[in-house]
């Protein structure tokens, strides 16, 4: 597939004098402004990571998901995305996983993406393939590689490498007619994501999956088209992306997370990363959720500390010249808002936090200082507690 540019700022630059990314430098927003992208505005910067559930059959979501999710939105965080969601059956990373690769999928997520909005956050999804870490079990029954005796099934990936740790199935080294497959896959998902009502899509490059799987030199060892150089080992990516591009509409954001470095020797870098995320912006990417690792059960050097991925974050935002969204260790409310003051991010994806307070932006907005707290909250909620 032949690369192809969509966007680029430069040429907006160019043509019309005004800078958009300039315009979000030297604007100086705070956690609880509105954040506005292509023809979406969300109501705040606090944005619900994608979270695996592992309680799908087929694919399907249910009342679970429903309720796990449209809690997040009433509890009034700006942005809420489903976990990932696969684009295939063997996509999955559990036979329990979110899927929206059957047509019959859509409505189920319809109805949860239109109480999400209803409830005034606005609905996201990410797409995925776990590549060879699929066909697990789910993390509280072991987190290992699932038999075909139990129910397993075969796992591809772009070259035939395992995991590791407890996923050793060797995964069989994907065809061209396989990568043709998967991107197909890509795209129909993001067709049925905006019939389900999504207006926020964000595609799943990073944590060891598929896409990273051939971004990273340690599990890509091919000799062809995909394989060897950095230029055949973003391909995958960039054909993945530009195959979604040009089904998405231009007025929605369309968004990829991204490990930008794999914290080993002979990984993935960061000044890759950086260069990556410039070809994707040029061609249409609008926002980078920055992410990290996962691709070895064998990294004991990741810099764990609050807000760590914040910096590096601040680092693609201003080098790369696009949008930033970033999480990991993020909890307290000032720690958050200062990450936004400081330009080092545009979202706080939060994860953790709110599992454990799902009204966490109500409790942020009280502890900034924010007039008129409660209006986070639904009328419901918010006449109680202004009674209070």
């Amino acid at each position: 597939m032949p690369e192809k540019v969509r966007w680029s700022a430069e040429q907006d630059h160019r043509q019309t004098g005004f800078h958009p990314f300039t315009s979000i430098l030297s604007s100086m927003p705070h956690l609880f402004e509105p954040y506005h992208l292509k023809d979406v505005v969300l109501r705040n910067r606090i944005a619900v990571s994608p979270m695996c559930q592992y309680s799908s059959e087929n694919g399907f979501p249910n009342d679970w998901h429903l309720v796990h999710l449209g809690s997040r939105a009433i509890g009034g965080a700006g942005l809420v995305i489903v976990e990932a969601t696969a684009v295939s059956p063997e996509g999955r990373i559990s036979p329990s996983d979110s899927g929206i690769y059957l047509d019959a999928h859509v409505e189920p997520f319809a109805r949860i993406s239109r109480f999400l909005k209803d409830h005034g956050a606005t609905p996201g999804i990410q797409i995925a393939h776990a590549g060879r870490k699929a066909s697990a079990q789910k993390p509280w029954e072991g987190d290992s590689h699932i038999d075909a005796s139990q129910g397993g099934w075969d796992t591809i990936a772009p070259s035939a490498i395992p995991f590791g740790g407890n996923l050793p199935k060797v995964p069989q080294e994907m065809s061209l007619e396989d990568i043709a497959r998967v991107q197909h896959d890509f795209v129909q998902a993001a067709k049925r994501a905006l019939a389900a009502g999504f207006e926020w899509l964000e595609l799943h490059f990073a944590h060891g999956y598929l896409a990273h799987e051939f971004y990273s030199p340690h599990s890509n060892h091919r000799n062809d088209q995909y394989g060897g150089n950095f230029e055949n080992r973003i391909r995958f990516i960039k054909e993945t992306f530009l195959a979604v591009r040009d089904v998405w509409p231009d007025r929605l954001p369309l968004t990829a997370r991204l490990s930008v470095t794999d914290w080993f020797e002979g990984g993935v870098t960061v000044e890759e990363s950086i260069e990556l995320i410039r070809r994707l912006r040029l061609s249409g990417l609008d926002l980078v959720d920055v992410s990290q690792g996962f691709n070895s059960p064998d990294i004991s050097v990741i810099p764990w500390g609050p807000g760590f991925m914040a910096p590096i974050a601040q680092r693609i935002r201003n080098e790369a010249g696009i949008a930033t969204a970033v999480g990991w260790l993020i909890t307290d409310a000032k720690q958050a808002d200062a990450i936004v003051r400081e330009s080092q991010a545009d979202l706080v994806m939060l994860a953790r936090e709110l599992l454990r307070d799902p009204y966490w932006p109500y409790h942020a907005a009280v502890a900034l200082g924010v007039p008129e707290a409660a209006s986070v909250l639904p009328v419901q909620y918010a006449r109680a507690v202004k009674a209070r």
